[in-house]
């Protein structure tokens, strides 16, 4: 079929230039040298004209019109089928957004990222305010584009689906209204039995930290043939294809979590990519589901399984190896109580997964208060540090633990922090799930082997890519809807398995 045909080069053509945008993004973040900041700004905007004109051509409107009615009459399942619906929801989407605002948009992304990454080096504010005002000014020109149509009932909702389609601010809210409530007091009782200082205490150097990290990566399924791991100011992945796989990491002489944890974090990003069908490559299929997936992945090998039992048992060992010293004493008991004491901090990228979602539901409630207008980015400093000391009882003494502490604001990304906490609660769901079809995991964790793992996620939600959203890949994997208990239930139980709670917390809800 000729419009088939010419379906999959329109789709091959955008595919691409993502690819080419993930490159200079990664670039950007690793290699780029300061002084090419302007530079890069530029070429952002030229291809994001170039692939917004790609995306809006009234010939894609017009090929997607003749293949709908075949579409109509094929498994809805189907790989060309599902292409239909992906491209159509993206083209009418990105027709009501002019192609100076979409450009104008990637260019202040671009000049704003490099502002925030001086404002956290001078420790100061102002310098990266009016960048922020900037993309705030152009997310309300985006959010405009949509006004009257009718598809969404909030302007935060326009934001919210572009990272994860469908989710909305009213789902949003409610889900933090229960998190709050129920993680405030767990994190209350929880943190009153641990200890004080970091999750590893002590010194140690970065060439033993990069030889630890290199034997972790490569036995959860790192493959240096195509993947490759740099040093950036803030973990990230990024993938140029499922052959070409970027990850980032932080090392810190004094912070070993910071490098052992984010290399697990960003592996399960890294992995969501690297297991896509193959069959999907150069189309808009090869991509996540929704950013709510992507971080169930992350979240699920940093926490779920990096910060388990079994995993202690396995990675001991290993620490040792590289890493001696304070490891030489431990056992993996000691160990799996160390890595998931709960302790008050500051820094989101170095919260303990019982307090991580109160880092996010700080973020919203800012965000949710910029969109609306209830808060000046002038006052945005003093907003925060009051919503850390009511959420954490935490004072905040710098600008740079506050609110310059993740580069999400800066490359225009408003509305992607909900994204985290509905990874974390798919993520729970499908460990259950997971755990259900593979029951002898935990003696392969401990053993070392990895594969079954990543067989399962590669059957049940990396090869489909964007093929289903995230509510019916959830749907498909576990047979559930999006819900809180699974999660809540998981954090209270390794709690109280740890040691790190003496009796329930909670009342589980129905």
């Amino acid at each position: 079929m000729n419009e088939l045909q010419e379906l999959r080069r329109r789709a091959r053509d955008i595919a691409d230039l993502n690819g080419i945008g993930g490159l200079l993004l990664w670039d950007q973040n690793t290699m780029m040298p300061p002084g090419g900041a302007g530079a890069r700004a530029d070429q952002f905007e030229a291809l994001e004209r170039i692939l917004h004109d790609q995306l809006t051509d009234p010939g894609l409107g017009r090929v997607l019109d003749a293949l709908e009615p075949w579409a109509a009459s094929e498994d809805p399942d189907s790989d060309d089928v599902r292409l239909v619906a992906v491209l159509r929801r993206d083209h009418e989407k990105a027709v009501r957004v002019p192609t100076e605002l979409a450009a104008a948009m990637s260019l202040a992304a671009a000049h704003a990222q490099q502002a925030w990454l001086e404002a956290r080096e001078k420790n100061d504010y102002g310098h990266f305010a009016p960048s922020l005002e900037r993309i705030l000014e152009l997310q309300h020109r985006y959010i405009a584009c949509f006004d009257g149509t009718g598809e969404f009932a909030h302007p935060y909702d326009v934001l919210l689906d572009d990272y994860e389609p469908g989710l909305t601010t009213a789902e949003v809210t409610s889900l933090f209204s229960v998190l709050q409530e129920e993680l405030v007091p767990l994190v209350s009782a929880a943190a009153a039995a641990g200890e004080d200082g970091r999750v590893f205490p002590g010194h140690y150097p970065i060439e033993g930290q990069q030889a630890f990290a290199e034997a972790l990566l490569g036995a959860v399924g790192y493959d240096p043939e195509h993947w490759r791991l740099d040093p950036s100011v803030h973990p990230f992945a990024r993938s140029l294809a499922h052959t070409d796989v970027r990850l980032t990491t932080r090392w810190e002489p004094d912070d070993l979590a910071m490098s052992f944890y984010s290399c697990l974090h960003e592996f399960g990003h890294g992995l969501y990519e690297a297991q896509m069908s193959p069959s999907h490559y150069r189309t808009t299929l090869a991509d996540a589901a929704g950013l709510g997936t992507h971080e169930s992945q992350s979240r699920l090998w940093e926490n779920l399984i990096g910060r388990s039992k079994p995993f202690c048992e396995w990675v001991l060992p290993v620490l040792r190896k590289h890493l001696g010293g304070h490891f030489d004493a431990q056992e993996p008991s000691d160990l799996y109580r160390a890595i998931n004491q709960v302790r008050l901090s500051l820094i989101r990228i170095e919260a303990d997964e019982t307090t991580y979602n109160l880092h996010i539901a700080l973020r919203f409630e800012l965000e949710l208060a910029l969109v609306e207008g209830r808060l000046s980015v002038a006052d945005l400093p003093d907003a925060w540090n009051e919503a850390t000391h009511r959420l954490l009882g935490l004072d905040t003494p710098s600008i740079g633990e506050g609110v310059l502490q993740d580069i999400h604001w800066g490359a225009g990304m408003i509305g992607y922090f909900p994204t985290y906490t509905i990874g974390n609660l798919m993520a729970a769901q499908l460990w259950q799930g997971l755990r259900a079809d593979v029951p002898d995991v935990d003696d392969a964790i401990t053993a070392g082997d990895f594969a079954p793992l990543r067989e399962w996620l590669r059957d049940n939600i990396h090869r489909h890519g964007r093929k289903f959203d995230s509510r019916e890949l959830l749907r498909r994997a576990t047979g559930e809807e999006l819900s809180v208990e699974p999660f809540l239930a998981y954090l209270e139980g390794k709690l109280l398995d740890a040691g790190l709670l003496t009796a329930p917390a909670r009342v589980p809800r129905s």
